[in-house]
């Protein structure tokens, strides 16, 4: 038999992706005694400064940002016991359209060969069991997020493991709640042109096509803590505004499509482990 622990691998983009998509997972399967394993791509040295203080505005220090993230990763690791952190240290790239896409060492314009190669040693190393990161299009567009998913596909391609491979997203019904929600906790929300309408409907899947929704309503204070951790983003972060309880109401259920799978395991399913155990 073998006695290596069922492992679950989360790969992330940025300090802070940790907490708002999987946190109630890794918090979850970390309570459960599987071993966590977060992968954090990129140094987030395009995040806000100290102060506010925003990138390519005077003040701003790449540098300083992302030691100051780092050390708000690990205590966001602590919070959701994360079993290991893996760090591949690129820089930040931005969002789509920034200059930070262009700048050599981002991970944007890393080789994708490069990247996935690291994170198969990773995967070589740890043999995770559940392997979850962004769909094709990052969730959102982000193009570290977009990386994050080339990197992982070929970095599974490059090994001989067979997980359960999920991606992470939305269910549209909760998207469509997402400007209510926010007009309820008074951010300056404008409602979009049509084109920037069309895109945001795009993201997330149709209810009916989400094939894992799991209940971490027991972890939401763990997750929110964690997202809390990343204080220095406080200013982008909105879902901390709602404060703890509203935001464990809304953000208790977390959902992932599943991409890859030899189990057999029916869908829907309530588990990122069924079929392993």
């Amino acid at each position: 038999m073998n006695d290596r622990p069922l492992t679950l691998m989360a790969v992330h983009a940025h300090p802070d992706d940790e907490a708002t998509g999987t946190g109630g997972v890794l918090a979850r399967y970390a309570a459960e005694g599987i071993r966590t394993v977060l992968v954090t791509c990129t140094d987030g040295g395009c995040g806000d400064g100290p102060g506010g203080v925003k990138p390519g505005d005077p003040g701003h220090d790449p540098a300083a940002v992302a030691l100051m993230r780092r050390q708000e990763l690990e205590a966001s690791c602590n919070i959701l016991k994360v079993s290991h952190l893996e760090t591949l240290g690129y820089a930040d790239s931005g969002m789509m359209g920034w200059a930070a896409n262009d700048a050599p060492g981002s991970f944007w314009q890393t080789p994708m060969e490069e990247g996935a190669a690291r994170l198969a040693e990773l995967l070589r190393r740890y043999q995770p069991d559940v392997v979850v990161t962004y769909d094709e299009n990052g969730f959102y567009g982000h193009p570290d997020h977009i990386q994050a998913n080339r990197i992982t596909m070929a970095a599974l391609a490059m090994t001989t493991q067979t997980p359960k491979v999920y991606w992470t997203t939305a269910p549209r019904s909760m998207m469509q709640r997402f400007g209510e929600v926010m007009r309820e906790f008074g951010a300056d929300w404008q409602e979009p042109d049509p084109a920037e309408a069309a895109a945001m409907a795009e993201i997330g899947l149709p209810d009916e096509e989400i094939t894992t929704w799991v209940d971490t309503t027991e972890f939401g204070g763990q997750k929110f803590d964690a997202l809390a951790a990343h204080a220095s983003q406080g200013e982008n972060i909105f879902f901390l505004k709602m404060g703890q309880k509203r935001f464990t109401e809304l953000m208790g259920v977390e959902t992932f499509v599943r991409v890859q799978d030899t189990t057999g395991a029916a869908v829907p399913e309530n588990d990122l482990f069924a079929g392993l155990r």
